[in-house]
């Protein structure tokens, strides 16, 4: 099963749309199979959820992500998995151990715009 994680650098990014990477895993029986690392490739309505629904991605995780993102997310048959942070290594362990479990979005409407493209840090409170 493929898993796409928001990330910014080693961590997971709070803003799913405006981070600067994604991890991809693939997980098989408990194992990782296969990991990457590749560029947000941008930025745009209802881009993403087609991308990666192309790449294979049955579930995405992120600290936070709009309500339209999850909704087309959801037309796809791909599960959202929000209120995620930390580390990915320890992300990508929880996965293939079975035992991510979300919380709360940590999306705030507006507070990401320009993160990740124009800006070093968001504007969330505590980020």
């Amino acid at each position: 099963m493929r898993y796409v994680i928001s990330s910014d650098g080693e961590s997971v990014s709070a803003h799913f749309g405006r981070c600067p990477q994604f991890t991809l895993v693939d997980v098989e029986n408990g194992q990782v199979v296969n990991r990457q690392v590749i560029a947000n490739p941008g930025h745009m309505p209802a881009f993403l959820p087609e991308y990666f629904d192309q790449q294979g991605a049955k579930c995405i995780v992120a600290g936070g992500m709009g309500q339209r993102a999850q909704m087309l997310f959801a037309e796809k048959g791909i599960q959202a998995v929000t209120g995620i942070s930390g580390s990915v290594d320890d992300v990508v362990g929880k996965i293939a151990a079975g035992t991510l479990q979300g919380g709360a979005n940590q999306c705030v409407p507006e507070s990401g715009k320009g993160y990740g493209i124009d800006k070093q840090q968001c504007d969330h409170q505590g980020n």
